[in-house]
C-alpha cells in the first residue's frame, strides 16, 4: 500500500471501508491481507483493540498496522477503529435488548434457553446489518429478473430450497440448482445475462457455489449472496451481499436467521408483485386440489 495517503479522503463509513478493502484485496501484501481479513471478519473486536492488540492477534508488527490504516486513506489506526465503532453504534439500538440473551451460556442457562437467546440475537444482528438500498436492489431483481437461479449446498441447501419454493409460488421461472450427479455445468448453462443468481454458503464455503457465483457474474447475471462474513469468497463476486449470523449453542451452526431473511425477501417480492401474484396462487391451489395433495381435515 502507499503510505503517503494518510489524511486523504478515505472511506467515511464502515461499508465504505469494506468496499475499499475488497477493491484492494488482490494487491495487498501478505501481512496487510491478514489485517484486512481480521477487520472484515470481526470488526466488533477490532473496534476496541489497541494497535498492539491487533498486531499481536494477526502476527505482524505495530508499524504494519499503522501503514495498513494509512494506506486505506484513514487518519492512522484511530481512523480504522472509529469506523469499526461506528458499525457497532449503527446496530446498538436493535441489538441492545438481545445482549443478555446472547450471553445466557455464561449465566449457566440450559441448552434450550441458550438456543432461543442466540437465535433471537442472530436474527436481530442479521437484520441490523442490512443496507436499505441493497435490500431494494435485491428484492427488485428477485421479483423482475427474467429468471431466478438459487444455489445452496450442504447445510445451506435447506434455506436455498425454501427460497426457490416460495419464489416459485409468487412468480414463474425460478430454478433451484442442485448440482446433483454432475449436472452443475448443465444447470449453469441456462443462466443468461440479466438473470438473478442467488448463492448461499457459510464457512466452510462450498467450492461449487463459489465458482458458480463467479461464473454467473461473468455471464452477466445479477448475483445475490447470503453468507456469513465479508471475508467470504461469495462477497467478492456478488452485487448484493447479506451477512447471516449463525451462532449456536451447539457444534452445529444455526440456520434460523437464514430462514428469517428468506421469508422477509419473499414477503417483499410478494409486495412488489401485488395483484400479479393472485392468479399464480389461485392456479396453484386449483392444482393442489385436483391432485389431492393434502389430507382431508374435518370441517369446523
Amino acid at each position: 500500500m502507499d503510505t503517503d495517503t494518510e489524511g486523504a479522503a478515505g472511506p467515511a463509513t464502515f461499508d465504505g471501508l469494506v468496499a475499499e478493502i475488497r477493491g484492494r484485496m488482490d494487491s495487498l501484501s501478505a501481512s496487510h491481507k491478514k489485517l484486512a481479513q481480521r477487520v472484515l471478519s470481526d470488526p466488533e473486536a477490532v473496534a476496541f483493540m489497541t494497535v498492539s492488540d491487533l498486531a499481536g492477534a494477526v502476527g505482524v508488527n505495530e508499524a504494519t498496522v499503522v501503514r495498513f490504516a494509512n494506506g486505506l486513506g484513514l487518519k492512522g489506526y484511530p481512523g480504522l477503529t472509529r469506523l469499526c465503532r461506528a458499525r457497532l453504534q449503527e446496530q446498538a439500538q436493535l441489538l441492545h435488548r438481545f445482549d443478555s440473551l446472547a450471553h445466557l451460556a455464561a449465566d449457566g442457562a440450559g441448552l434450550l434457553e441458550q438456543t432461543v437467546g442466540l437465535d433471537q440475537a442472530n436474527i436481530a444482528r442479521t437484520f441490523a446489518r442490512i443496507d436499505g438500498v441493497m435490500w431494494q436492489s435485491a428484492v427488485d431483481r428477485l421479483a423482475r429478473a427474467p429468471r431466478v437461479h438459487v444455489m445452496g449446498m450442504r447445510k445451506c441447501h435447506a434455506p436455498a430450497y425454501l427460497l426457490s419454493y416460495l419464489l416459485g409460488m409468487l412468480r414463474e421461472n425460478v430454478v433451484a440448482i442442485n448440482a446433483g450427479t454432475g449436472s452443475l455445468t448443465d444447470e449453469l448453462r441456462r443462466v443468461q445475462p440479466g438473470d438473478c443468481f442467488v448463492a448461499m454458503s457459510i464457512h466452510r464455503y462450498s467450492l461449487d457455489t463459489v465458482r458458480a457465483a463467479q461464473w454467473a457474474r461473468q455471464r452477466g447475471a445479477h448475483v445475490i449472496a447470503l453468507t456469513d462474513t465479508a471475508v467470504s469468497p461469495l462477497a467478492t463476486s456478488s452485487h448484493d451481499t447479506f451477512y447471516i449470523e449463525a451462532s449456536s449453542a451447539s457444534v452445529l451452526r444455526s440456520m434460523t436467521a437464514f430462514t428469517s431473511l428468506v421469508q422477509a425477501m419473499t414477503g417483499a417480492v410478494a409486495q412488489i408483485l401485488g395483484h400479479e401474484v393472485r392468479p399464480t396462487l389461485a392456479e396453484e391451489e386449483k392444482l393442489l386440489d385436483e391432485f389431492g395433495v393434502y389430507a382431508d381435515t374435518p370441517s369446523e
